[in-house]
């Protein structure tokens, strides 16, 4: 089955004051099998990382190495969104857009989503999509 890891999954490995065990499995099992994310995921990613930078928490060389690393991984990207789903998502579970695109691409696919992220975990659940953990 695939897994659709989210930004915040993937960037639980960039900062050091991060729990990595969970970001480990899961580039682990990424590496194992199949990953899909949506297009807005290396943007979201390299955003996230920029702000860290500013913020004090992640150095631009760290970043870049980051970035490298990542980009080794077998993620098939996927840019066909239903996006009528993905705004009815978005609405009906208090969600960002974006994070109603990794739920939308988990349940087109039949995927787990990977997610440390509170309220898509809660919308995953809500709709029946599966939560990946490094148990499954």
């Amino acid at each position: 089955m695939a897994i659709i890891p989210d930004a915040s999954a993937i960037l639980s490995l960039a900062y050091d004051d991060e729990d990595t065990d969970y970001g480990h499995s899961l580039l682990d099992a990424i590496a194992e099998n199949h990953a899909v994310v949506p297009t807005l995921f290396w943007f979201e990613v390299r955003n996230a990382l920029l702000m860290g930078e500013r913020r004090g928490r992640i150095a631009a060389e760290q970043t870049a190495t980051f970035l490298v690393d990542l980009e080794i991984l077998p993620f098939e990207v996927d840019d066909q969104p239903n996006e009528s789903a993905v705004m009815a998502l978005a609405r009906q579970h208090t969600l960002t857009v974006y994070d109603a695109a990794y739920l939308e691409l988990a349940q087109r696919r039949g995927a787990s989503i990977a997610t440390i992220d509170r309220a898509l975990i809660r919308a995953a659940i809500a709709t029946g999509v599966t939560i990946w953990s490094p148990a499954t």
